[in-house]
């Protein structure tokens, strides 16, 4: 039987180096494309400094005050 439980660790340790390797593709795939200095959230940085000022959102409809608040929250939290 000793020689199971060395099987076992052995196994053990084969399935942990997948998962790491697994996670690491997986990630370094999500760093690629988030990297700081994307042109999209450069972009999107400089749209935010010419915004109109808070006080104009009241003439803007419900839904798209909604909508656009979303945007900016998502963008925002995606570009850091």
């Amino acid at each position: 039987m000793h020689w199971k439980t060395r099987l076992d660790a052995s196994s053990a340790g084969a399935r942990r180096f997948v998962t790491a390797a697994t996670l690491a593709i997986l990630l370094s795939g999500c760093a690629a494309t988030t990297v700081p200095g994307d042109a999209g959230c450069i972009s999107y940085a400089e749209a935010r400094l010419a915004r109109p000022p808070a006080a104009s959102v009241a003439e803007v409809p419900p839904d798209w005050a909604d909508w656009i608040a979303d945007l900016d929250d998502r963008m925002t939290g995606t570009c850091r």
